[in-house]
């Protein structure tokens, strides 16, 4: 049910039962960080296998000392400076965290989400939120209330009906190697505007029998739909003649062709804008009965580098 009621999710919530919340990234599909009954919804729910840690949403930066500790200064430069958004820090836990929420590792990735929905729900909680995407495991990432519904409408009495998420892709997340920053999932704050602070990261961004945080899976985001990404749209298509076509672009259209169905994701070029449009896209495309989806690689350079790794996981190599 899409609702906007925080009184009934957090009666669900205190029932331990799973919510979906919006975030500034993705909708997220929540349950009671504190309570190992509705931590293992989350996992069965989601069909997520259990080596792959969660984030555990907070109300603020002071609540992070409830949740970790030995905490590297240079972290708490990166939350005072991008906390309430869309940056996760992997940190030590606390005891008292779960080990099925960090996948038996002893950190635990932890982030303060901006969206004010969420956020207000957070701070009429006594506990956080543990919250990966509100989505089947390796499944297309929600931007909005109807993915969810769709996804997950008969197993959810709650979906927090946010609108639109502002940023559209998952959260840089960075964790720690001797105190030393390093970049884990490449998301929605540019690896550039995180070594601003940090300097010159480290990165590790695969994992695929223990990793160190979410996000680190070969294979993810990714539609029903054979897809593929390329730097050349044109000679591809020439493998797919006859064929119902689904092409992502960045910001130029090719010449139509009824078998051709596009998505534009900045008509200006702007990395903010086709981060924010890149899920939804893939989810109509998705939904148009294609033989196969071919993606456009993006300029390798700020955001589009988050847009290229997400695309290189959902897609088949050409």
């Amino acid at each position: 049910m899409l609702s906007k009621d925080l009184n009934k999710a957090k009666e669900a919530l205190l029932k331990n039962e799973l919510i979906a919340i919006p975030t500034e990234t993705v909708y997220g599909l929540a349950g009671n960080a504190f309570n190992e009954t509705a931590i293992k919804k989350i996992f069965k729910l989601k069909k997520r296998p259990l080596f792959n840690p969660l984030i555990v949403h907070l109300k603020s930066v002071e609540y992070l000392h409830d949740i970790t500790c030995d905490i590297p200064d240079i972290a708490l430069k990166l939350a005072n400076e991008f906390w309430p958004g869309p940056l996760t820090l992997v940190l030590k836990k606390k005891d008292h965290i779960s080990d099925l929420i960090s996948a038996g590792k002893k950190t635990v990735a932890v982030r303060v989400p901006s969206h004010p929905l969420t956020l207000a729900l957070l701070e009429a909680l006594d506990f956080p939120l543990a919250a990966p995407s509100a989505n089947p495991f390796g499944s297309i990432s929600p931007t909005n209330a109807e993915h969810v519904l769709n996804y997950f409408g008969k197993e959810l009495n709650i979906i927090l009906d946010g609108g639109e998420c502002e940023k559209g892709v998952e959260s840089t997340i960075i964790g720690f190697e001797n105190d030393q920053p390093v970049l884990f999932r490449y998301g929605s704050i540019s690896i550039e505007d995180i070594e601003k602070i940090t300097g010159k990261l480290n990165i590790i961004i695969h994992s695929e029998k223990a990793p160190n945080s979410p996000g680190m899976l070969s294979r993810h985001y990714a539609p029903k739909t054979d897809t593929y990404l390329t730097e050349n749209i044109p000679e591809l298509l020439k493998s797919f003649e006859g064929k119902k076509v689904g092409l992502l672009l960045f910001q130029n259209p090719i010449q139509k062709n009824n078998n051709i169905t596009q998505e534009i994701l900045s008509k200006s070029g702007d990395f903010v804008e086709a981060a924010k449009n890149l899920y939804a896209a893939m989810h109509r495309l998705d939904q148009n009965n294609l033989d196969v989806i071919i993606a456009e690689k993006l300029p390798n350079i700020g955001l589009g580098k988050t847009i290229n790794d997400k695309l290189e996981r959902a897609t088949k190599k050409e």
